[in-house]
């Protein structure tokens, strides 16, 4: 048999209402870095959404400045782009 005295009074927590503290602390900060994580991935994605009409556009003003389009191209693109 094994003796298990030597755990002290607590048994094999040996801190008590202490180490549960710790234990929640710990398990609180996890989560919050979980969802500081979520948000960062969650901000990128929307960040890169923003951009991507203002990339066509800009490309689209590229190409009309170096003569590749016509005015009328030019326009009628433009206002697809901004319908989105």
């Amino acid at each position: 048999m094994m003796d298990f005295r030597h755990y002290g009074q607590h048994g094999m927590m040996g801190y008590g209402w202490f180490g549960v503290f710790w234990m929640i602390i710990f398990i609180l900060l996890i989560i919050a870095l979980i969802y500081l994580v979520v948000k960062v991935i969650q901000n990128n994605k929307h960040e890169n959404e923003k951009s991507a009409p203002n990339d066509a556009l800009n490309i689209l003003k590229e190409r009309y400045a170096k003569g590749e389009i016509t005015d009328e191209e030019y326009e009628h693109k433009k206002r697809i782009l901004k319908e989105d």
